[in-house]
């Protein structure tokens, strides 16, 4: 309808109006907060690139869970750093390795009060820092993902929730999900870091989990960032090898993918605000060049108009925090 019979601001002239009108909602229930748990450590270490980012020694986790909790947040994302990393990554499907014990002591303290994932990946575990299992001077995607299978099933076995394959080896999420079903596990989901793109956004990650590559880089199995179509098939062939959860990695210069995923595929998506996403908002708002508060939650409502079911973040505690006092 012409001017002046359609007047777009009418809905825009108050808050209540503009809460009334609102398309895309976003809630603490809508974020998974990623929680790093080291072994053999007596007090917290900060993040020195990710800041208010910590690791934690195992008996501060359940402090940590609790206050994840009170925040409404309904999900964590465990991330472990070993004692001890060879070139197998053995550390990562020990059952008393320090995810196994981390899952465990989550669950026998919060019960079903909270959905705890934990990544399957080997960069943290192998001395090579790659994602997978060195052969040569190759990947060997295979031998990986007889790997990360095991990992999965340890995982399971001290009562994960969900597992959250990154290392983006072909075939992993059939490799997992046959190992899980073949020990019982049936009922453990899997959330695929479907389509992770190979990204200088995830620097300060490197930094938090200590698991810099130590020669070469993960071009070989991480997704270009240029290729879209690429993209999309990488996601179909988890949704046709029996994921639960698709994830597209990172998000905010990916909404394109997100979009696109929501468009074409009937299944939940998760997407992963990565570190250096969180880093550079959080170094701009120390200076002065960027208010926290505000910049935060348009980054996590653009994603979520992206079409995400749910945000892996580093935000979740601050932006939970946000939204209650909005």
């Amino acid at each position: 309808m012409p001017f002046p019979n359609r007047r777009l601001r009418r809905l825009r002239t108050s808050e209540k109006m503009r809460q009334l009108v609102r398309q895309t909602t976003l809630s603490p229930e809508d974020f998974v907060c990623p929680v790093f748990v080291q072994e053999d450590l007596e007090a917290r270490i900060n993040v020195e690139s990710m800041s208010d980012i910590q690791r934690l020694p195992l008996s501060d986790v359940n402090d940590e869970i609790k206050k994840i909790i009170d925040l409404g947040i309904p999900a964590i994302m465990l991330f472990g750093i070993p004692s001890h990393k060879d070139d197998a990554g053995s550390s990562a499907f020990d059952d008393d390795g320090i995810v196994q014990k981390a899952i465990s002591q989550i669950r026998t303290e919060f019960g079903d009060n909270i959905v705890i994932m934990a990544d399957v990946c080997l960069c943290q575990f192998t001395s090579t820092g790659h994602c997978g299992i060195i052969q040569g001077d190759i990947i060997d995607n295979d031998a990986s993902i007889e790997t990360l299978a095991k990992i999965a099933v340890s995982q399971a076995k001290a009562g994960v929730d969900t597992v959250s394959p990154s290392a983006m080896m072909d075939g992993q999420v059939a490799a997992i999900r046959k190992a899980l079903d073949d020990n019982g596990f049936t009922t453990v989901s899997i959330m695929s870091h479907s389509a992770k793109h190979c990204s200088s956004f995830y620097s300060p990650f490197r930094d938090a989990a200590l698991c810099a590559p130590k020669f070469g880089d993960r071009k070989t199995y991480q997704v270009p960032y240029s290729n879209a179509r690429e993209s999309m098939m990488e996601v179909e062939e988890d949704i046709g090898e029996g994921v639960d959860i698709v994830m597209i990695k990172p998000a905010l210069s990916y909404l394109d993918l997100i979009s696109e995923t929501r468009r074409r595929f009937d299944i939940p998506i998760s997407a992963y605000s990565v570190s250096g996403e969180y880093a550079l908002v959080k170094a701009a708002s120390q200076l002065g060049y960027v208010n926290e508060r505000d910049i935060t939650l348009e980054i996590l409502y653009s994603i979520k108009r992206a079409g995400a079911d749910m945000i892996v973040t580093y935000f979740a505690k601050s932006a939970a925090k946000f939204l209650q006092e909005s």
